[in-house]
Order: C-alpha cells, then structure tokens, then sequence
C-alpha cells in the first residue's frame, strides 16, 4: 500500500497488477492485510442500505407450461416484476440443483487450480472464446473492483470443448444446456407480460446468445473500502444469476439500496438494457453491485443473453407493437455488437449505457 506522502503512480500500480495474471486472488494468496491503492473507491462504497420490509419477488414456475391459470398468475408477476424492479427470483425452474451445485463448485475449481495453468486463459481481447482477467475495465474504471472474472461464449457459436477449461469443461456445456432452455421459456413469459404472442421475443432473437460469466470475489481485508462489483447495469436482453449463499448482491430501487439475499436453488434474473430499449421502457434495467465481504471467497455464474460483439448485423429498436402516437419510440435501432461496444469502452462509471442511444 503507498502512504499518502508517497508519490502515486496508479498506471504502474495497474500494470503490475495485470502482468502478474494472478488476479485479486493473487493478492489474497500473498498474504496482504491492506488493499492496494487502485481498489480504494472515492466515497465510502459500502453504505448500509436501511433495513426494509420489502425484497424482490420470488416467482414459483411451477405449473407454466401446462396449468393456463397458473401460467397467467405467473406471466403478470413477472410483468409487475419486470415493470418495477427489474429484478426476480424464480424457483421449481426444472434446473437440477445438482447442476446449480456443481456449476458453483467448478468456478471454484477454475480459480483455485495452479496459477500457471490459470494464467495461460488470462487475456484482454475480449473477442476470444473463453477469457480470464480481473476487471475487464481496469484501465477505465475510476477505481478497480474486488473481484476476478472469466467468461466463454457458449452460444450462438459455441467453443470447441477441448477449449474450455478442464476444470469446468463438462459442467459448462451441460449448465448452458440448461439456461438456454430456461431463458427461451422466459423469454415466452416476458413475451406475454409484454402483450405480445409467447414466441416473439425468441422470435427476434433473443435467446440466441449466451455469455456465461464466473466471478470469484475473495475476502477483502478492507471490504468498507472497494466494491466486488461497482454500480451498473447489464447490456444484454436477460441475465440469469446463480450465486452462492454469502450474499452482497444488491439492487438500486427508489434510490435506495436492497439485498437480494441468496435463496437455495433459486435463480435471479435481471432485465438487460437491450429488453428496456426493445420494450420502450416497459421493462427496467435496474443498476445493481456486490459489496465486498471479509467473508469468502463468494462465487457466482452470471449467464448473459446477448450475442454481443460476435452478433451479426440484426438491428434492434423498439418493437412496433408496442409503440404508438401516445407512446412513440424512445431509442434508436442498434446492432447489439455497437452498443455492447459501447458499454464496454464507458465501463463500470455509474452511468447508464441507455442515455447514449435515447431519441
């Protein structure tokens, strides 16, 4: 740690850190009792949120696809849900937990196998197949966030599976089976709280992408002074969000900050800016973050709906069903590679990638 008398060179600090491909976990393993400099974010990032009486929905899938009554009670749910938090949990969603266990397990596993082995996946071009880094914005992010990433493309082109890190190899194909099952029956859900038929959003796409995210977030000594994940929202149409049961997730709603606490064998999904863009505003892409813990490591799997910058040249507006002379169109059309480029240049800085592409 450099004193505050010292002079700072914070892109040599950067460098550094990157170079030695060891990531946040890296520091752990040396045995530091205080954060480096670059992770201290400006304003006291942990601020407890007030405790409320209200959490996010929990929607039970049982009985979807063939009770129609049920289906009903389930798809206005979600419209309410989708409306006003932008965020859900779901339950009985036909995903094995033993899948869900063994997806957690083998994130695990992939950090906590040999350094050199881990490093050799280490990259910043993000348009490989399958990339480790920590913090994708480290040169752009106005402070690092306390955390180590690696994320593989599993569809529309998916990796061949020697390319895939052993330690997951398996389990990653078989999660992604399972996900891309479950986003297209959300997608049918969505679809319907939207007013439009069941197959419209799968229709147009949606579902066709998938980026499976592993985030490994290691105690922190100092955890009252960085951030796991900074304040932002997702770029894509849907997320799907397996975390473990340390918690830290939370959710900006009514400019106050909530816990979505973990809940066994649920999912949280999370509408992505492209399903607020499409759906006019109908649907919000809520901003969310994960505090730091002295607790952990925590780990969680992140699933992405989006073909993002390996998409082809699909344009995306609002969709017309949905706009009208009262309600005209608040965005315009966009590939999803330009505005995933776009969200990635900005970084996590707080500000929605959205207000880029307002009319």
């Amino acid at each position: 740690m450099i004193s505050a008398t010292d002079s700072y060179n914070r892109t040599a600090e950067l460098k550094s850190f990157d170079e030695s491909k060891a990531g946040v976990k890296g520091l752990v393993d040396a045995g530091l009792s205080t954060i480096p400099r670059m992770f201290i974010h400006p304003t006291d990032p942990s601020s407890s949120p007030p405790k409320h009486d209200v959490s996010i929905p929990i929607i039970d899938l049982t009985g979807m696809t063939n009770d129609p009554v049920l289906r009903k009670v389930i798809v206005e749910r979600i419209r309410e849900a989708s409306e006003t938090w932008g965020f859900f949990q779901v339950v009985n969603h036909s995903i094995p937990i033993m899948v869900l266990e063994e997806m957690l397990e083998g994130v695990k596993r992939f950090y906590e196998q040999d350094v050199e082995v881990k490093k050799g996946y280490y990259t910043r071009d993000v348009a490989k197949k399958v990339v480790y880094n920590s913090n994708y914005d480290l040169y752009t992010g106005p402070a690092a966030n306390w955390r180590d990433t690696f994320y593989c493309f599993m569809a529309p082109q998916p990796p061949s599976p020697q390319d895939l890190p052993n330690t997951c190899r398996e389990i990653l194909m078989e999660y992604t089976k399972e996900v891309m099952k479950l986003g297209r029956v959300l997608m049918e859900l969505l679809s319907e709280a939207l007013g439009l038929s069941a197959n419209h959003l799968n229709d147009i796409d949606c579902s066709e992408g998938l980026v499976v995210v592993g985030h490994y977030y290691p105690a922190c000594p100092q955890p009252e002074l960085t951030l796991g994940t900074s304040k932002h929202a997702d770029d894509g149409f849907l997320t799907l969000l397996l975390q473990d049961q340390i918690g830290g997730l939370q959710i900006l709603h009514e400019d106050k900050w909530f816990d979505v606490p973990p809940v066994p064998g649920a999912l949280v999904v999370n509408i992505g800016d492209l399903l607020q863009l499409i759906s006019n505003d109908t649907f919000k892409s809520v901003e969310h973050r994960v505090l730091a813990n002295r607790i952990g490591p925590r780990v969680s799997v992140a699933s992405f709906f989006t073909t993002s910058f390996q998409g082809t040249s699909k344009i995306y507006g609002p969709i017309k069903d949905l706009v009208s002379e009262d309600n005209p169109p608040r965005y315009r059309e966009v590939t999803v590679s330009e505005y995933v480029t776009y969200a990635l240049a900005k970084g996590l800085d707080g500000v929605s990638s959205l207000l880029n592409f307002r009319l």
